[in-house]
């Protein structure tokens, strides 16, 4: 008699997990909410927007280089 609610529980969490399934980001998000305070999460967030400005600036600096490059060759 057992057998019956152990079917259902498995079967709701089945059509639960099909439905919504989160992403892994999200998943992240989440589990660093639990363990962080949340300066912690503003410090972790100010870092990753600094490396990305920073790839960025790289990319506008070799964009640049290229461009003076090619303006220098180009003269007689």
């Amino acid at each position: 008699m057992q057998a019956a609610p152990v079917r259902a529980t498995a079967v709701r969490a089945t059509a639960v997990h099909a439905t919504a399934i989160p992403s892994f980001a999200t998943a992240l998000r989440a589990v660093e909410s639990l363990l962080m305070s949340g300066g912690q999460r503003t410090a972790r967030r100010n870092a990753w927007t600094s490396v990305l400005e920073d790839r960025r600036r790289a990319k506008d600096r070799i964009e640049t280089e290229r461009a003076l490059r090619q303006s220098v060759a180009g003269r007689p």
